[in-house]
C-alpha cells in the first residue's frame, strides 16, 4: 500500500526554484534514506511531507488520517517540564483520556450510571487502548533507556537542565516514542554516540512504521535504509536498495549519462561540420535538412559539476618531530567527578587516533586538555617539538559571531588581497556576495564549512576535531574525509560517523568508566576486537547461568530426593503409629474383658475352681496392663514422631 505519492512536485520561492519534477511513491513499512547537499531541499521536502508546505508545481498525495511524527529542532519546553514529561509529549491526549476514565469510573462507583455514561466510558476505554494508552509508559522508558537516559531520574530532571545535545536526544526520545504511521527524521544521529547509534538502527529496523530519514552518516543509512532519494541538481531521484546500491547505481547512471552525452556531441559536431560545409553548395538542400533535424534534436546535458562540494586541503606549515604528543598519568575531572584517571600515552606522527566513548564520559574534555584551552587535574599533556596544534570545537565556538565571512577569513590573513581571500570562501562554497554574510545568520552547515575553512588557514601538524561530521551533507564529509586521508600530520578525532572512522582511523583511544584503552589497530579491527570480547563475555555469562541452573537442578533433585524419603519416613511413622494405635485398642479390649469376668459373682460359687481361676485372670490382667503400658507409650511416641 502506498503512502505517500509524488509526482512532478517543484517548490520556489519567488524566482528562486529550491527543486523540480520530482517523484517517488513511498510503500506502508519502507526506509527511506533523503540525502544530497545542504540547501538542496531535502528539509523543504519533509515539510511537503507534513503538510505544512504546499508544492509550487506537481502532486503528493498521502491517505487520510495517516499519522507522521517531525521533530521540531526549535521546539521550546515550557518551565519544569521533565525529560519524561518532554519525551511523553505526544501522549498529552492520552495522558488526559487516561484522567478522564479515572473520573468516570470514580463517578459511576458512586452513583448508578446512566446508559449514555456507560456508552461514553465504553467509548472512550476503547479509543485509549486503540491509540497505545496501555503501552504508553512502557514505550516511552524504553525509547529514553536505549537513547541513554535513565527513565526514573528523567521523571524529576527538569529538561532546560540539560545541555543541548542531551535536549536533542529527548527531542529525538519524543518523536520515536509517539504513535505514529510515517517517521521523519531530520540527522537523527547528530547527538548520539556510538551505543546509541547502534540501538537506534535496531529500533527503526523493527519498527513496522515507514521511515524517512535525511543523514549524512553512512554506515547509518547502510544498515537501516531500503531506499535512497538523492536530491542533486535541482531534481531528485529514487533509488531502490541500500545506501551502497545507491552508489552503485548511481555511478553507472552518470558512467552511461556521460557516455550518452559524449556520444551526442559527436554526432553534433559531424552535423554541424556536413552543414557548414555544404550549406551553400550542391548538397545545400540536404545540409539545410540536416539543419531542421539538429535543431529539433533534444540535448543531453553534461554531468553536474562539484563546483559546490568544498574543496578542503589540510597542508602543515612544518613536518614536525615524530613524536606528537605525550599524554603522562592524566586526571581530568568536572564538579568533583573524574572522566578520565590515570592516562599515558604517545601520539607519533602520522597517527590517525580515533577516540570513541559514550556521551559525557570526556571526550570533548580531553582534546580541550590536549588543545591547551584547560589543564589537566592531575598529570601533564606535552605537545612534543615543533607542533602546532589545530582544534575543531563541537559546538563551532571559534568561528567570531558578529563578523563577515570576508573579514573572519581576512583576520586570519591580513595579508592576502580581497581575491584571494574571496578564493579561499569560494572553496568552501561561498562565492560573489556570500562572503559579506554574517557568521550569526548561517545555518550549522554554513558555519561548519566556515569553521573548516578557518582550520584549513592555520597549517597545523596536529589536528584536533570534535564531531565535525554532524552538520556536513554526505558530499562534504566526504571531501573532508578526502583531505584527511591525503593529510601528512595527526588526526586526533572524536566522531560517531562509522564510515569516517573506518576509513581513517590507524590507532583506537576506548574511553570507558574513566579509563582509556590505547587499541593499536583500526577501527575496524578495534569493532572485531570489541564484537569478540562481548560474544566471549555473553558465552561466559551463558556458561554461569548454565552453571547455575545445573546446580539448581541438582539441588532440586536432591529435595525431590529428600521430600521423597521424608514422605517415605513418614507413611512408615504414620503405620507405626497407627499398629501401635491398633495394639493399644486390642488390649484394652482384652483387659476390658478381664476386668469384667472379675466382676462377675458368678466366677465365685461353687467350689474354689472359681478362686483358682479369678487367681489366674488377675495374673494375666497384669501382664496384659503392663503391655498396655508399654504399647501406649510406643503409640505416644509415634504421634509425637508423626507430628515432627
Amino acid at each position: 500500500m502506498s503512502q505517500i505519492v509524488a509526482s512532478g512536485v517543484a517548490v520556489e520561492f519567488g524566482a528562486t526554484t529550491i527543486f523540480r519534477d520530482v517523484g517517488f511513491t513511498v510503500g506502508r513499512g519502507e526506509k527511506w534514506g533523503v540525502v544530497g547537499r545542504n540547501g538542496s531541499g531535502k528539509t523543504t521536502l519533509f515539510n511537503l511531507v507534513a503538510g505544512t508546505l504546499s508544492p509550487s508545481r506537481g502532486t503528493l498525495t498521502r491517505p487520510g488520517g495517516l499519522r507522521l511524527t517531525l521533530l521540531d529542532q526549535h521546539r521550546a519546553w515550557a518551565p519544569g517540564t521533565t525529560a519524561w514529561e518532554a519525551a511523553a509529549a505526544a501522549f498529552g491526549g492520552l495522558v488526559e483520556l487516561e484522567l478522564s476514565l479515572h473520573a468516570q469510573a470514580d463517578a459511576m462507583a458512586h452513583e448508578e450510571p446512566t446508559a449514555q455514561a456507560l456508552a461514553r466510558y465504553d467509548r472512550d476505554l476503547e479509543r485509549f487502548a486503540r491509540d497505545g494508552g496501555y503501552e504508553m509508559d512502557a514505550r516511552v522508558d524504553a525509547v529514553l533507556h536505549g537513547l541513554g537516559f535513565d527513565p526514573p531520574a528523567a521523571r524529576t530532571m527538569p529538561v532546560d537542565r540539560l545541555s543541548g545535545g542531551e535536549q536533542g536526544r529527548v527531542g529525538l526520545a519524543r518523536q520515536l516514542a509517539a504513535p505514529a504511521d510515517v517517521l521523519l527524521l531530520d540527522e537523527p544521529t547528530n547527538h548520539l554516540d556510538l551505543g546509541t547509534t547502534r540501538w537506534l538502527e535496531e529500533y527503526l529496523r523493527g519498527l513496522e512504521a515507514t521511515v524517512l530519514v535525511i543523514s549524512h552518516d553512512r554506515a547509518f543509512l547502510e544498515e537501516v535504509t531500503d531506499h535512497i532519494l538523492h536530491f542533486e541538481n535541482g531534481t531528485a531521484t529514487a533509488y531502490a536498495g541500500s545506501y551502497s546500491h545507491f552508489v552503485a547505481q548511481r555511478a553507472e547512471a552518470r558512467l552511461s549519462q556521460e557516455r550518452a552525452y559524449q556520444q551526442q556531441r559527436k554526432v553534433i559536431a559531424k552535423e554541424e561540420d556536413f552543414i557548414r560545409r555544404n550549406i551553400a553548395g550542391q548538397k545545400s538542400s540536404q545540409a539545410k535538412g540536416r539543419r531542421k533535424r539538429l535543431g529539433r534534436l533534444p540535448r543531453l546535458s553534461a554531468l553536474p559539476g562539484d563546483e559546490s562540494v568544498m574543496s578542503l586541503a589540510l597542508e602543515p606549515s612544518q613536518r614536525g618531530g615524530n613524536q606528537v604528543l605525550v599524554a603522562d598519568h592524566v586526571r581530568l575531572a568536572v564538579g568533583g567527578r573524574t572522566l578520565v584517571e590515570d592516562f599515558s600515552a604517545v601520539l607519533q606522527r602520522g597517527d590517525v587516533v580515533g577516540l570513541v566513548g559514550d556521551n559525557g564520559t570526556g571526550k570533548s574534555t580531553l582534546l580541550e586538555a590536549v588543545a591547551g584551552k584547560r589543564p589537566p587535574d592531575g598529570g601533564a599533556v606535552r605537545p612534543g617539538p615543533s607542533i602546532e596544534v589545530a582544534y575543531y570545537r563541537q559546538d563551532m565556538a571559534q568561528v567570531p559571531m558578529g563578523k563577515t565571512l570576508f573579514d573572519i577569513v581576512n583576520d586570519l590573513r591580513p595579508t592576502w588581497d580581497r581575491g584571494q581571500v574571496q578564493g579561499h570562501l569560494g572553496r568552501f562554497g561561498f562565492s560573489g556576495q556570500e562572503a559579506q554574510r554574517k557568521a550569526d545568520n548561517l545555518s550549522g552547515g554554513e558555519r561548519a564549512r566556515v569553521a573548516l575553512a578557518m582550520l584549513m588557514l592555520t597549517r597545523a601538524n596536529l589536528v584536533l576535531l570534535d564531531e565535525p561530521t554532524n552538520h556536513l551533507d554526505v558530499e562534504s564529509v566526504e571531501a573532508l574525509e578526502d583531505a584527511l586521508g591525503d593529510f601528512v600530520g595527526s588526526v586526533l578525532l572524536v566522531s560517531h560517523d562509522r564510515a569516517l572512522l573506518r576509513n581513517l582511523v590507524t590507532r583506537v583511544w576506548a574511553l570507558e568508566d574513566g579509563r582509556i584503552a590505547d587499541y593499536p589497530g583500526t577501527f575496524e579491527e578495534w569493532e572485531a576486537a570489541r564484537a569478540a570480547a562481548a560474544d566471549a563475555e555473553a558465552r561466559r555469562r551463558a556458561e554461569e547461568r548454565m552453571a547455575r541452573d545445573e546446580q539448581g537442578r541438582k539441588a532440586a533433585r536432591a529435595r525431590t530426593a529428600q521430600e521423597k524419603e521424608g514422605r517415605k519416613e513418614v507413611r512408615a511413622l504414620r503405620r507405626a503409629a497407627e499398629e501401635a494405635e491398633a495394639a493399644v485398642h486390642r488390649l484394652e479390649a482384652r483387659v476390658a474383658g478381664i476386668t469384667a469376668a472379675l466382676a462377675d459373682p458368678e466366677l465365685y460359687a461353687g467350689d474354689g475352681a472359681g478362686v483358682q481361676k479369678a487367681l489366674a485372670l488377675k495374673g494375666e490382667q497384669a501382664r496384659l496392663e503392663g503391655e498396655l503400658a508399654a504399647a501406649m507409650e510406643r503409640w505416644m511416641e509415634a504421634a509425637e514422631a508423626v507430628r515432627r
